[in-house]
């Protein structure tokens, strides 16, 4: 399978240069989605052997793992593993993703950071744990790390996805729309790997996000109305 690293970063210099030489060092292309960095993220990733696509202005995960995936759709790939770029996840774990692609009847691995997450912040695995529950719920399934971004995705996937949104709420919305459109996912365990830098993701503004999107799921006819108010 031709298969492809795909890196949202956003103010990641200091890690995103060794992570890529990390993944290419296993004879894998990275492309890295710069989401208006104010650092020198995308100068480093280029200068590691990545490409690198990049926006002007912060727009989010999900604009950006948009963005990657049409890219690498175009250039053919099989398949695509998506990674953070602030090294909580281990290239170590990738040829784990590779071995379960090999399976025809699997179509989204997501990584499981769950089964042994004591280097989890307290608050993130509260949080992780109802988030996941829920989508578990959603897709009648379960899905023990439903917000964890290291994931493969065949490209028979991708073709089908139709994400709508821009921030980390992508990572529940992946998983909702393949498995509705029929597709198999599979979770399988990974590392919990957890440095002394800040987090990207706000546990208040990110929570709330994910319950608008969820009520989205539940009450679309409310948002409708509301949207079509706003446009009026």
């Amino acid at each position: 399978m031709r298969i492809c690293v795909l890196i949202p970063s956003y103010n990641e210099s200091r890690t995103i240069g060794s992570l890529i030489e990390r993944v290419k060092a296993k004879g894998l292309n990275v492309v890295v989605v710069d989401d208006g960095s104010a650092d020198p993220t995308a100068e480093v990733a280029k200068q590691s052997g990545a490409y690198v696509l990049r926006h002007e202005q912060n727009k989010g995960k999900g604009a950006s793992l948009k963005e990657g995936f049409r890219y690498i759709l175009k250039q053919d790939y099989d398949a695509v593993i998506t990674m953070d770029g602030d090294n909580q996840h281990s290239p170590e774990d990738i040829p784990k993703f590779i071995k379960e692609a090999a399976n025809p009847d699997l179509d989204m691995i997501v990584g499981n950071r769950m089964s042994s997450n004591k280097n989890m912040p307290l608050i993130r695995r509260i949080t992780n744990h109802l988030m996941s529950s829920l989508i578990s719920i959603i897709c009648w399934r379960n899905i023990p790390d439903s917000q964890c971004g290291l994931r493969l995705i065949k490209k028979n996937v991708l073709e089908k996805l139709n994400p709508i949104s821009s921030n980390y709420e992508i990572e529940s919305e992946t998983i909702i729309e393949a498995h509705h459109k029929g597709f198999k996912i599979k979770s399988i365990p990974i590392q919990t790997i957890y440095a002394k830098q800040a987090s990207q993701i706000n546990p208040v503004i990110d929570t709330v996000r994910f319950f608008r999107f969820i009520l989205k799921i539940f009450c679309p006819l409310l948002f409708n109305k509301q949207e079509n108010r706003l446009r009026r």
